[in-house]
């Protein structure tokens, strides 16, 4: 069966997974890390894409984006990618790729999904073993949405702002929030989701969605769409 285009619509809510190849490692140590972020928010203003979260962890790399145009993710994509490994070879002394494959992405419906999916990517690091706590991990955008430093690559979401009526309402409540963790059933849906192309939403927005790309955007969409009467 053909593989599905990725969905990519502008101004809308994107989670991007990308892996190394193999499930190898593609960052070894702070330089590596610090050269992704580098490169991040370079090609994030270059190509007008927002990014609300981030987390690096050793073999691959979670984001929460949302594109200006339609062709600004796999143009912000290809060019970090592409650098990135010329980089890391060169540094590392070795041939070849790096990336598994394309990176992996799909759209979620900002209300339902948006906070969820931010802390999924911080506690990515917790789940992992890593650390007891996502403020302890140095390279997710956790730190900087609890105002314990400022990162320029990152973009503050409506909805982020919409927690409180000022900074420190916002950082509370977006730490009780991480806190609280996040339920079993939509961890499972936002991987999901982002590795096999479907898009994540209620029945409404997924149906308001369809109108924007002819290609299914679900899997419970059996069949052709029907045709348009007068």
């Amino acid at each position: 069966m053909a593989r599905l285009p990725r969905l990519n619509l502008p101004g809308h809510l994107h989670h991007v997974i990308q892996r190394g190849n193999n499930r190898q490692r593609i960052f070894v140590d702070s330089e590596d890390f610090e050269m992704m972020l580098s490169l991040l928010a370079e090609n994030a203003q270059k190509y007008g894409v927002a990014v609300h979260a981030y987390v690096l962890m050793d073999n691959h790399f979670h984001l929460l984006v949302t594109p200006a145009s339609g062709t600004a993710l796999p143009q912000f994509m290809q060019s970090v990618g592409r650098r990135y490994v010329q980089y890391f070879n060169r540094r590392h002394g070795r041939t070849g790729t790096l990336w598994e494959g394309r990176y992996r992405s799909t759209v979620l419906q900002p209300e339902r999904y948006l906070l969820a999916c931010m802390a999924y990517l911080d506690l990515n690091p917790v789940r992992a073993g890593h650390v007891v706590q996502a403020s302890d991990y140095p390279w997710s955008s956790h730190a900087h949405w609890l105002g314990l430093r400022h990162e320029r690559l990152l973009t503050p979401h409506a909805l982020y702002w919409a927690l409180g009526n000022t900074p420190f309402a916002r950082e509370a409540a977006y730490a009780a929030l991480v806190q609280a963790g996040i339920g079993s059933q939509d961890q499972a849906d936002l991987t999901t989701s982002a590795l096999s192309g479907w898009a994540l939403g209620e029945p409404g927005f997924l149906q308001a969605l369809q109108q924007h790309t002819p290609r299914r955007i679900n899997r419970s969409q059996a069949g052709r769409p029907p045709l348009k009467t007068n």
